[in-house]
């Protein structure tokens, strides 16, 4: 078994709208309408979206690759990419998704560990993440990790307004 992680770039933009709207699809599709679903992939992962995304010096993508297969991705957030004004002393956690057949192999760590890695790298004093407020999985997973809830801010999901709580871990 081998394990790699890979910078995104615009090379990657097909890959990383699937993978994207995949994984999205796979981990809130069933509690969520499918007009507002589709609204939301539509929206969020088009090619213009992920285009500008990836272009944006304030923001990075990595793949997490398993024997070559793309097993799921990470984007972290600085500065003004940030999607709420925490300061230039702190890095954002905007996406980290598995598909579903590598899920439960320590790579969604590996991804967290690549966070951390690039918020030392980039002097960082602070860590966040926003987390739907009904994945109870993924509070109780960063719970472990050190963070804490610090607030919260709306995520629309299409025409479905929903509570995203901000976790954020001191450095």
């Amino acid at each position: 078994m081998t394990i790699q992680l890979k910078p995104c770039t615009r090379d990657d933009l097909s890959a990383l709208q699937a993978v994207s709207r995949e994984t999205f699809t796979a981990t809130f599709g069933d509690q969520n309408t499918p007009a507002d679903l589709a609204a939301y992939l539509d929206t969020a992962y088009s090619s213009a979206q992920l285009t500008q995304e990836l272009e944006n010096p304030a923001s990075q993508f990595f793949f997490i690759l398993k024997d070559q297969a793309v097993a799921g991705y990470l984007k972290l957030n600085t500065g003004t990419a940030q999607t709420e004004a925490m300061g230039p002393n702190d890095l954002e956690i905007e996406r980290i998704y598995l598909r579903t057949a590598f899920q439960h192999q320590g790579l969604g760590k590996r991804l967290f560990q690549v966070a951390l890695d690039q918020a030392h790298q980039q002097h960082k004093t602070q860590i966040w993440l926003g987390v739907w407020e009904h994945n109870l999985n993924a509070q109780g997973f960063y719970h472990k990790q050190g963070f804490r809830q610090i607030g919260q801010h709306t995520f629309t999901l299409g025409s479905d307004p929903q509570t995203d709580l901000i976790y954020a871990k001191t450095l």
